[in-house]
């Protein structure tokens, strides 16, 4: 699967770290849900850290279709808010 951080790159990860995205992404939902700024952003990086380590960066004449779109590293909570509502950037998969 690839990832797309904006104003940063691609980074290919393996479909088994899918989950843990979407816990990220769940948790954030939460506290944009709770109104917690201060937690959003802290484990919004701590997304960002995770397709880091966790994935392959690609080159950057190396473009390919991205799974998933990721915003800007300095993102805010109040600039995203409307993207982490209800299902978040990473959908639910059905088993």
């Amino acid at each position: 699967m690839i990832v797309r951080i904006l104003t940063e790159g691609q980074y290919e990860l393996d479909e088994k770290q899918y989950e843990q995205l979407n816990r990220y992404d769940n948790t954030l939902v939460e506290l944009v849900e709770a109104g917690d700024a201060v937690r959003f952003s802290s484990t919004f990086q701590e997304l960002l850290r995770f397709v880091r380590s966790s994935g392959r960066r690609l080159a950057d004449e190396e473009l390919a279709p991205s799974t998933l779109i990721l915003p800007a590293p300095d993102s805010t909570m109040d600039e995203l808010k409307q993207l982490f509502v209800s299902e978040g950037l990473v959908p639910d998969r059905n088993p």
